[in-house]
């Protein structure tokens, strides 16, 4: 296998300059703020002293009930579901009404013939 030549010290000393060219065209110090103009940007805030008489909206206005309604579950939503992940979860009540009395469902329930077997 043939073994690399070792550059000359012209190639090293170019090699050197372009390196710094490169350094020096990235470290540019940026002293002036401006905003990216291909970053979509909706809203600046005041400034901190800046005092703005807050906007009033009326308490039956259409925008506070889709805002409410945006929150609610999908059953309260929709009569029906809209996705087949919706389907899954759907019907969500229990098939079987869990009660007090049933034994089967009171685990943690002690009796006299288990009770040695807590202890």
């Amino acid at each position: 296998m043939a073994e690399k030549e070792k550059p000359s010290v012209v190639a090293q000393d170019a090699i050197y300059i372009e390196r710094i060219k490169k350094e020096e065209k990235l470290l540019k110090q940026h002293t002036k703020f401006h905003i990216n103009p291909f970053r979509k940007l909706h809203i600046l805030p005041d400034k901190p002293m800046s005092r703005r008489p807050p906007e009033e909206v009326s308490e039956n206005s259409d925008f506070i009930k889709e805002l409410h309604r945006a929150y609610l579950v999908p059953k309260k939503k929709y009569s029906t579901p809209q996705t087949e992940s919706q389907e899954i979860g759907w019907e969500s009540s229990p098939l079987v009404n869990k009660t007090k009395r049933g034994f089967s469902f009171n685990i943690y329930s002690t009796k006299r013939s288990t009770l040695h077997f807590y202890f």
